[in-house]
């Protein structure tokens, strides 16, 4: 049975300021940088084998972090970036217009391939991003790999892993550094392939404060 982590990127300045960040950045706070510490050392036990982290700043930051702590290299996979919010990029929530916040809201009220302009969908985001997962099966037997990404995107990879539809309604939360296994495996009471075995799990943050539920 192949067993992968997966972890959302600390908080960064933009998820404090509620500002949507996509596939543009900023960098970890300083809480962003503890969370990140903080599953770290809940990860050193964990044998982990392979760190492989979206390219994008915040996540490489995480990972680094990660890394440090378990004593692992990090490889970047450009298939782990969040999903491409368009036009909408940089914007802080509170100022989006109605029709700005629909576009937005389309990503996660069950609007079947809804997408803001100029963005990606969440079929298109959990598609390589299952391509991402799916390439874990080619690393050597016993390997334990982590993967470092972002909120939407691995909300809707694990949306697909539990037969939903990438474009379903987005109820299961994952706060930032909060930690997820999928594991790939054949069981006579489960489906082949790949399952979820646990999701969002934020016991090593302590408090968790609201703006990492975004």
């Amino acid at each position: 049975m192949l067993q992968v982590f997966l972890v959302r990127h600390g908080e960064t300045q933009w998820n404090a300021e509620r500002r949507l960040q996509g596939q543009s950045d900023s960098p970890l706070t300083a809480q962003g940088e503890l969370q990140a510490k903080q599953v770290g050392e809940r990860l050193k036990s964990y044998g982990i084998t392979h760190i492989i982290s979206s390219d994008l700043g915040r996540t490489q930051q995480t990972a680094a972090i990660i890394a440090e702590c378990i004593g692992c290299s990090v490889q970047t996979d450009p298939r782990l970036r969040e999903l491409n919010m368009g036009v909408l990029e940089t914007r802080i929530l509170s100022e989006l217009t109605a029709e700005e916040e629909g576009w937005r809201q389309s990503l996660v009220d069950g609007t079947c391939e809804g997408r803001i302009p100029q963005g990606e969908s969440m079929s298109e985001v959990a598609s390589r991003m299952r391509q991402a997962l799916d390439a874990c099966k080619a690393l050597p037997a016993g390997s334990r790999p982590l993967l470092v990404s972002h909120g939407m995107a691995l909300g809707t990879l694990l949306n697909t892993l539990l037969g939903l539809p990438a474009w379903a309604e987005r109820r299961l939360r994952l706060r930032n550094c909060s930690l997820s296994r999928v594991d790939f495996q054949h069981s006579p009471w489960l489906a082949d392939g790949w399952i979820v075995e646990t999701a969002g799990d934020v016991a090593h943050l302590g408090v968790v404060t609201e703006s990492a539920s975004q």
